[in-house]
C-alpha cells in the first residue's frame, strides 16, 4: 500500500502478526455453551465463539467443523485459546493441535470436573483468566503491511455499493496484492451471472473450473430447494434500493475482487497457502461469511454496505464503508469509513484508497471500529448436514 507501509500488531510464533490479541474462548460442545456464555461474562477482552452441535455432526460434515473451529483458534488475532467441551472424546483433537497453533492454550472438560457443571464454570475462568494476564504482557511491534490479509464482504447493497464503494475496494485490493499482502472474497452466490467473468481471471484452469462448479453448485441448492433467488438474494431492502435482479448485485458485487489474478478457490473457512487473490466458496449471509473469512485467516474485514448492516466479526475488526450519502449522515454511528464523496464530488479512486489505506493502518494498530465500541460482533459456524 502507498501510504502506510506499516502498523503495530503483536507478532506470533508461528503465521502472519495479530491486529488484535484476544482471548478466544472456543465452546465446542452444547452441553457446556450456558457456562461458556457465564465464563465470557466474568472475564474483559474474552471473546466467546460457540458450536452447540459439536457431538451429533459426523463424517465429513464433522471434520470440515472440525477445520474450521481449528482455524479460528490459529487466526492471528487470537493470543491465546481456552477450549470448552462436555466430550473427552473431542479432547484430543484439539490437543493434538496445541503445537500447531503456537499460542497460549489451555483446555478443559466436564469430564475433568467430575461432571460439576458449577465446578467446571470457576476452573474455566481461573484458567482463562490467567491466559488473560500472560498475553496483556505482549507488546506492538512494526509490522509490514504486506502481512495483513484482507477480508472483502458486502451486505445490504445498493446501486452506490457497485457505483464507488466497491471499486474502491477493488483499487485497494489490486494495491495490497501488488504490495505482496493477501485478499480474499467469497459470497459465493453473488458472483452469479457474472462467474464467467470472474472464472476469467484465475490464475490457472483448475482454479477457473473450481469457481464456475462452486457457483453452479450453488445454484443447484437453490433449484433443489425450489428457493426463488429474487426476493432472498438480492433481498426486499436490495430490490427497493434498486438491485432488481442477481446479475444487478453480481456486477456490484465482484468489482470489489478488483483486476489481480485469482490465485486459489479457497473452501469455505480454508486458510490460503501464499499471498495472492483468493475466492472462497462460502454463504452470501454475512454471519457465515464473515466467520469463513476469520476462519481463513483474514486480521481485518472491509465491508461496504449500501442501506447499512451493523453486523461484524468478533473476531476481526470489520471496517464499514458506505458510498451512500444518505445512510453516510444518518447512520454516523455505524459507518467507519464514508467514501460518498466519490459520488458527490467526484473524488478519485486513488485518492479515496490513500485514505482508506491510512484507515487500515490505524485500526490494525489499535484503533477500535464502531462495530467494537458497541459489541456488535459475532460468530456463526456453518452445519454442513443432520446430527445423529
Amino acid at each position: 500500500m502507498a501510504t502506510q507501509q506499516s502498523f503495530l500488531g503483536y507478532q506470533r510464533q508461528q503465521g502472519q502478526p495479530g491486529i488484535r490479541n484476544t482471548l478466544l474462548i472456543l465452546n465446542v460442545s452444547g452441553l457446556t455453551q450456558p457456562a461458556a456464555r457465564k465464563i465470557e461474562a466474568a472475564l474483559s477482552g474474552a471473546v466467546l465463539v460457540s458450536m452447540p452441535h459439536g457431538n451429533g455432526i459426523t463424517g465429513d460434515n464433522d471434520q470440515q467443523v472440525n477445520r474450521i473451529l481449528l482455524n479460528l483458534a490459529a487466526n492471528p488475532n487470537v493470543g491465546a485459546v481456552l477450549i470448552l467441551s462436555s466430550d473427552q472424546r473431542r479432547a484430543a483433537l484439539f490437543q493434538d493441535a496445541r503445537s500447531n497453533l503456537g499460542k497460549p492454550f489451555e483446555f478443559l472438560s466436564l469430564g475433568d470436573c467430575d461432571r460439576d457443571i458449577i465446578t467446571f464454570t470457576a476452573r474455566a475462568v481461573r484458567l482463562a483468566a490467567r491466559l488473560l494476564v500472560d498475553i496483556s504482557r505482549q507488546t506492538r511491534k512494526p509490522c509490514a503491511v504486506s502481512d495483513l490479509t484482507l477480508g472483502l464482504q458486502c451486505g445490504m447493497s445498493d446501486p452506490s455499493s457497485g457505483i464507488a464503494a466497491n471499486p474502491l475496494l477493488g483499487v485497494l485490493s489490486d494495491a495490497h496484492v501488488d504490495a505482496g499482502g493477501s485478499v480474499i472474497f467469497s459470497e459465493t452466490v453473488e458472483w452469479l451471472g457474472c462467474e464467467k467473468a470472474v472464472a476469467e481471471r484465475a490464475a490457472s484452469k483448475p482454479v477457473s473450473d473450481a469457481i464456475l462448479e462452486a457457483v453452479s453448485r450453488r445454484e443447484r441448492l437453490a433449484v433443489e430447494a425450489g428457493i426463488d433467488l429474487l426476493g432472498n438474494n438480492p433481498n426486499q431492502a436490495n430490490i427497493d434500493s434498486g438491485l432488481s435482479t442477481i446479475e444487478d448485485k453480481a456486477i456490484g458485487s465482484i468489482a470489489k475482487s478488483g483486476n489481480q489474478p485469482i490465485t486459489s478457490m479457497l473452501d469455505f473457512g480454508e486458510r490460503p497457502a501464499a499471498a495472492g487473490l483468493h475466492a472462497m466458496d462460502g454463504p452470501s449471509f454475512s454471519p457465515e461469511s464473515l466467520t469463513g473469512l476469520a476462519a481463513a485467516g483474514a486480521q481485518i474485514i472491509l465491508f461496504t454496505t449500501g442501506c447499512g448492516n451493523s453486523y461484524v466479526s468478533a473476531l476481526c475488526p470489520t471496517v464499514k464503508i458506505t458510498a451512500n450519502p444518505g445512510v453516510a449522515s444518518a447512520l454516523t454511528d455505524q459507518i467507519d469509513f464514508d467514501c460518498s464523496d466519490l459520488i458527490t464530488d467526484d473524488r478519485s479512486l486513488d485518492d479515496a484508497r490513500a485514505s482508506l489505506e491510512d484507515e487500515i493502518a490505524a485500526i490494525a494498530s489499535g484503533a477500535l471500529t464502531l462495530g467494537e465500541v458497541l459489541l456488535e460482533g459475532d460468530e456463526v459456524i456453518s452445519r454442513f448436514g443432520e446430527s445423529l
